[in-house]
């Protein structure tokens, strides 16, 4: 695989998609628009206070928006962008390599622990 070296900003964005919430939302919304209770739902140990700021992160890196749905009482919708859904393929190989492979990080995770233990 070629290099590919990320300056600060680069590195940002990187942090701010990956970090612990984010692909969980982004996988969310690429299904459908969502307001903030069914997230809440989809992801039951996200605070209410992590949640928002991790949409607002989205929303300023023009991958969800924002929309009010003119229902009685209004209603707040989150809807993946254009620029979001670039990411569909992306967090859906992220999340299922993270299935696929939990039993291995799991095994992995224990032998460095017994190492640790040891010295």
């Amino acid at each position: 695989m070629p290099e590919v070296e990320l300056n600060g900003d680069g590195r940002n964005l990187l942090d701010q998609l990956f970090d612990k919430w984010s692909l969980l939302v982004l996988a969310a919304l690429c299904d459908r628009p969502r307001r903030f209770n069914e997230l809440r739902q989809h992801m039951p140990t996200v605070t209410p206070k992590s949640l928002t700021a991790c949409l607002r992160r989205l929303e300023r890196n023009g991958m969800v928006e924002r929309a009010v749905v003119s229902t009685e009482p209004v209603a707040i919708e989150y809807r993946i962008t254009p620029l979001g859904r670039t990411l569909r393929s992306p967090v859906h190989a992220m999340l299922e390599w993270a299935v696929d492979h939990l039993d291995a990080v799991e095994t992995a995770r224990c032998h460095y622990d017994e190492r640790r233990v040891d010295k």
